[in-house]
Formats: structure tokens, sequence, C-alpha cells
């Protein structure tokens, strides 16, 4: 079961960094700064890809434990 959540913690860190590269529908549904900014806009774009890293980094950390 750890396996499985931290492979989807990685798969969704992969998609948060594509959303601040590329604009598509998956992408803007999946965007972390349109859940947590009321006015989001191309300019806080640039926190899909913090957080992004911070959820791959952190799920390839707990699959190699």
């Amino acid at each position: 079961m750890d396996i499985i959540v931290n492979v989807g913690g990685a798969i969704y860190g992969l998609i948060l960094i594509m959303a601040s590269f590329v604009r598509n529908r998956l992408t803007e549904l999946i965007r972390i700064d349109a859940v947590f900014i009321p006015r989001y806009s191309e300019k806080t774009r640039k926190i899909n890809l913090v957080a992004g890293i911070v959820f791959l980094g952190y799920s390839m950390y707990s699959l190699l434990q």
C-alpha cells in the first residue's frame, strides 16, 4: 500500500511540474495555485513547479527508504 501512495505522489509531482510549463485541460485542473489562491494568474503558476519538486522529491525519498 505504501508503494502505491508513493508512486501516486511521484506522478502527482510530475504533473505539477508539467503544469508549470504546459497548458492543457489536465494541468489546469491539477494546479495548486488555482486551489489556494483566489486570483490565480500566470504569475502564480511558478508555485506548481516548487510544489511539484517537493512532492516528487519526497515520494522518491520514501520509495528508497
